[in-house]
């Protein structure tokens, strides 16, 4: 997947990741579709905090705004181009009461 792709952004409660990272409300950071975590290239399906998508960067529009977030974790409710944040990386796009944010695009950094 390359170009700029566009979806849905909303944001969760962050924890402990796909990637085996653990994270704050307050990282600026991603969950990307399952769909696309589970297909990405040089990802085998084994232990998915050694997928080579984890730790990739991706830079995020929306309404004017910019955003640059890290992928740590696996979206199971995302369609395939679309993006789950942290509290903190959401806020920088709209306010959280937005809760989803339609035609937001990305492209890997």
């Amino acid at each position: 997947m390359s170009g700029v792709q566009t979806g849905d952004a909303t944001w969760y409660q962050t924890g402990l990741g796909a990637c085996g990272v653990v994270n704050k409300n307050t990282d600026f950071i991603a969950a990307v579709s399952h769909s696309l975590f589970d297909t990405y290239p040089g990802y085998s399906d084994g232990n998915p905090n050694d997928n080579p998508v984890c730790g990739k960067k991706i830079n995020m529009h929306y309404g004017g705004k910019s955003v640059a977030v890290e992928v740590t974790d696996r979206c199971t409710g995302c369609a395939t181009t679309s993006l789950d944040l942290s509290p903190s990386a959401f806020q920088h796009l709209a306010s959280e009461s937005a809760g989803r944010l339609h035609g937001m695009t990305w492209e890997w950094a």
